[in-house]
């Protein structure tokens, strides 16, 4: 993958362009076809001997063509035209046209033409490299690419855009070894000891990529992209090598600011979240007043719980203009609720105007108003919402009945879904909530009819199956059946720990001890779930190991001193 950013070679920027372009004494036929003049005279060899009807008549064929989205008939008459012709600016247009209609062999064979009748136009040659290149024909490419580079003024910049396209060449020994072979007559220019560096990194040679970068590096010392690149080298190898570097970088140069961004990342990744927001604090107040900079550390500084210090920096991010003030908005209202600063919350949440974040805002102002012990006044939050899609107001209905189970109201939830799923019949998520809700107000056999609705409707609800079949577990009930759907639910989802714990309790149920402790030992160590740690301990207990399943019960109890089935449990066997 390219590490800096480099621009392509000149070619990619005109390929949306079906006409030649206008260039003043040797004018080409214009992008809009309709307007298109007949080219002048060329100033190379072969000049067509004078305008025939022939000639006229393809020319206009063509124009028609580009005219009604043909541009791939455009292409091949544009072609034949300046094969007969020879006319440069035909070629030329020919390429471009090939390669918007993606006819790769039309495209080479035009670039080809268009570098032989105008030699010395480095267009043509930079389109010809780059095609040869793209097509993986890269000893063809190379004498157009040593022509490029022989000019000093833009050897440079031809390294750098050799390199982008190299780094995405299939085989990256063959790419190492060309750009090596081009770089060799230019051992004192840092762009081709960086190219060599960057692809040698991508065919795995890092000892090679490390000498080369440092090369690179003694040539031009204060160049970010090489000390970029350096930093990748050693990060294969160590984080904490690549972490030294970028700091002993930036002793030198403080103000190399994507050095100091590619360091705060790195940070990140290591964990190492208060030295990465130092970080991103100093590029926030020196990089170029950037409001995305700002948002960053205004972002960390949340997940760090350094609330005010978000609070700064997300203002400051719509000081600087952010373009997407929502977002902040959101994040604001969000970090008033965490300092319970309510009232600010809902000023944030009332500010948001995109239409997607406005409901989201709408539902997170209404959990919060339920949060507050003011249920009645959320759900009339709900209703009133304004304008709202078939699949908002499912979503809205989802979470009025989600704040009513956590209130203990479980017959109101259920009753909400039980009315919302006639209007909303196909909506997995809401079927599902409502079996949840059937569940809990022992309406058995609404749960199982919906879950199997369910399955029906999306075969691959891992969680549908794992309910159904931890339900009938859990009631004694159809134990086989239980098992065989739980193990869909393995197989859909094998790395879940409540589908672990359900398989576990299956095997419980059917007296198969051993297999059910293997079972939830492996869910609790994933998850320290209270409720897995009431199941573990009932199978331990009832395998006799009392002592061992008290521990894991009162462990549960000390970080979930409210959970029902964990008391449940531990009332059963300890009362």
């Amino acid at each position: 993958m390219n590490t800096f950013p480099v621009k392509r070679i000149a070619l990619t920027s005109v390929l949306l362009c079906l006409g030649l372009s206008a260039q003043a004494g040797d004018a080409a036929p214009s992008p809009k076809p309709e307007q298109a003049p007949m080219p002048e005279q060329p100033k190379t060899q072969a000049q067509p001997q004078g305008l025939t009807a022939d000639f006229i008549y393809k020319y206009l064929a063509g124009e028609v063509a580009g005219q009604r989205g043909n541009i791939g008939g455009a292409a091949a008459i544009f072609y034949d035209l300046a094969q007969s012709s020879r006319d440069p600016r035909l070629a030329e247009r020919a390429a471009h046209a090939a390669m918007f209609s993606r006819q790769p062999q039309l495209a080479l064979r035009a670039v080809s033409l268009w570098a032989e009748l105008e030699p010395d136009s480095v267009e043509a040659r930079q389109a010809t490299a780059q095609l040869l290149l793209n097509n993986g024909k890269l000893e063809e490419a190379r004498p157009h690419v040593e022509k490029l580079l022989a000019t000093e003024s833009t050897r440079a910049k031809t390294f750098l855009e050799l390199n982008a396209v190299l780094s995405g060449h299939a085989d990256k020994e063959a790419a190492l070894k060309m750009m090596q072979a081009l770089a060799a007559p230019y051992p004192k220019q840092a762009e081709a000891r960086l190219a060599v560096a960057h692809l040698a990194l991508n065919a795995g040679q890092n000892a090679l990529a490390l000498q080369e970068i440092t090369a690179a590096e003694s040539l031009r010392p204060d160049w970010e992209v090489a000390a970029a690149v350096h930093g990748e080298i050693l990060l294969r190898d160590s984080p904490e090598k690549a972490l030294k570097f970028f700091e002993g970088y930036l002793k030198k140069y403080p103000n190399a600011n994507e050095i100091r961004l590619a360091y705060a990342k790195l940070l990140v990744a290591g964990k190492k979240l208060d030295e990465a927001r130092a970080q991103f604090v100093k590029l926030a107040e020196s990089a170029n007043k950037s409001p995305e900079m700002a948002m960053i550390v205004g972002m960390l500084a949340g997940q760090l719980a350094d609330y005010p210090q978000a609070d700064k920096y997300f203002k400051m991010a719509l000081d600087r203009g952010y373009n997407r003030p929502d977002q902040i908005y959101l994040y604001l209202a969000e970090s008033a609720e965490k300092q319970k600063h309510y009232e600010e919350a809902y000023a944030w949440y009332a500010k948001v105007q995109d239409t997607n974040m406005r409901f989201n805002a709408h539902l997170r102002a209404a959990s919060l108003k339920a949060s507050e012990g003011k249920l009645d006044e959320a759900r009339a939050m709900l209703h009133s919402i304004p304008d709202m899609s078939g699949d908002q107001e499912a979503a809205a209905l989802q979470v009025e009945a989600a704040l009513l189970a956590q209130a203990k109201r479980e017959q109101e939830a259920f009753d909400v879904l039980d009315r919302a799923i006639k209007n909303f019949p196909n909506t997995p998520e809401m079927i599902y909530d409502y079996a949840m809700l059937a569940e809990k107000v022992q309406r058995f056999d609404v749960m199982e009819k919906q879950l199997r609705v369910l399955i029906q409707l999306q075969p691959d609800f891992a969680q549908a199956y794992n309910a159904l079949g931890y339900t009938l577990a859990d009631r004694n009930e159809r134990l086989d059946e239980a098992a065989d759907l739980v193990k869909k639910a393995l197989e859909l989802s094998p790395g879940d720990h409540y589908t672990m714990d359900s398989m576990g309790w299956v095997y419980y149920r059917k007296g198969m001890l051993d297999e059910a402790i293997d079972y939830l030992r492996r869910a609790y160590a994933i998850e320290p779930d209270p409720e897995i740690a009431a199941h573990l301990g009932e199978v331990l207990w009832q395998q006799g190991k009392h002592d061992e399943a008290g521990k894991i019960w009162d462990d549960a109890l000390r970080a979930h001193p409210d959970n029902e089935v964990l008391l449940d449990t531990i009332k059963k066997f300890r009362p």
